[in-house]
């Protein structure tokens, strides 16, 4: 099992990024595909997850970032508006039974860096 993520790299603040993660190696349709950011020196946090058409944020996300999946596709994707420099953090891409925001998600990508500057 593979995710694959890709679409990070350097912006500067206000600006847009689009992230996308390719799981493969087996069928995800009915499993969640969420988001999760790690900033240098902080714990790996929750960002976005998508399960079923239901989306959930964190909350220092709503209204800047969207997620979205393609099911003919197998890709989830990520549009982050507004960018902030304290968005800075790679960007993990992650499967799981259920969207949660805790650290247990059964798969994980091998991230992605965005950062943003001033």
């Amino acid at each position: 099992v593979q995710l694959q993520a890709s679409g990070g790299g350097l912006v500067q603040a206000g600006g847009s990024l689009r992230l996308s993660c390719a799981p493969s190696g087996r069928s995800f349709s009915s499993y969640a595909l969420g988001w999760f950011r790690q900033a240098p020196g902080a714990e790996r946090e929750f960002v976005a997850a998508i399960r079923d058409g239901v989306t959930y944020y964190a909350d220092f996300v709503k209204g800047r970032f969207a997620i979205s999946r393609d099911n003919s596709k197998n890709t989830v994707s990520l549009q982050m508006n507004s960018l902030k420099i304290g968005d800075t953090a790679v960007y993990y891409c992650a499967a799981n039974s259920i969207a949660t925001t805790r650290q247990s998600w059964e798969f994980w990508g091998q991230g992605t860096q965005v950062t943003v500057s001033s």
